[in-house]
């Protein structure tokens, strides 16, 4: 089991790659437009970074209720 500041540190790890990620997207976007795989591969990527930090959250933040309990 992963420690609270684990799951934290791994989330903010993420996001400076999803960061990065949309950052490289932009300027391929601006300065290659031509260049489709690159920027599906990004996007792609983007997506899947934007899933992992999400399901992180969730941990962090689980919920509570009768309903999940």
């Amino acid at each position: 089991m992963r420690t609270e500041d684990q799951i934290k540190r791994k989330r903010n790890e993420l996001v400076v790659q999803l960061k990065s990620a949309e950052a490289d997207l932009a300027n391929l976007q601006q300065s290659n437009p031509e260049s489709e795989g690159k920027i599906d591969r990004l996007r792609s990527k983007a997506e899947q970074l934007e899933s992992m930090i999400m399901m992180l959250e969730w941990v962090l933040n689980e919920p509570s209720g009768a309903y999940h309990t």
